[in-house]
């Protein structure tokens, strides 16, 4: 595959990515309501070759939804273990803490804005790079 949409399902967002094996072309968070028309979107736009679903919080029933909503595209449920901890580290990162948080260590540090983007780059990666 050359092209994947990667998502990271979640009861009121997800985390939607983009990404060829040597880069991530887009990285966004979706809400669940609007997720089977987005990644339609996407899929289409980006002439993507899957769409991989992380297996946590309701990937079931997503499935579901995106198979009624895209049927010219295969759907592939994926592994997720450990991809929110990875993901924590990537965004604060990239997102490195200010002011007094700066001094408080990496382990305690929690992001101050939701990153199901970055699992749903990690899935991508993952796919792309089994370990």
């Amino acid at each position: 595959m050359n092209i994947v949409v990667a998502v990271d399902p979640g009861s009121q967002k997800c985390g939607v990515a983009v990404a060829s094996p040597k880069s991530v072309l887009l990285q966004e968070i979706v809400s669940s309501s609007k997720l089977p028309d987005r990644v339609a979107e996407l899929a289409r736009i980006y002439s993507a070759d899957g769409i991989i679903v992380g297996d946590g919080t309701g990937s079931g029933p997503l499935i579901k939804k995106l198979s009624a909503r895209i049927s010219q595209v295969p759907i592939e449920r994926v592994d997720e273990s450990h991809t929110s901890e990875r993901a924590r580290k990537e965004y604060l990162k990239a997102n490195p803490p200010k002011g007094l948080r700066r001094f408080i260590p990496a382990c305690l540090l929690y992001p101050d804005s939701p990153y199901d983007d970055y699992v749903a780059v990690i899935l991508a990666r993952d796919y792309f790079n089994p370990r």
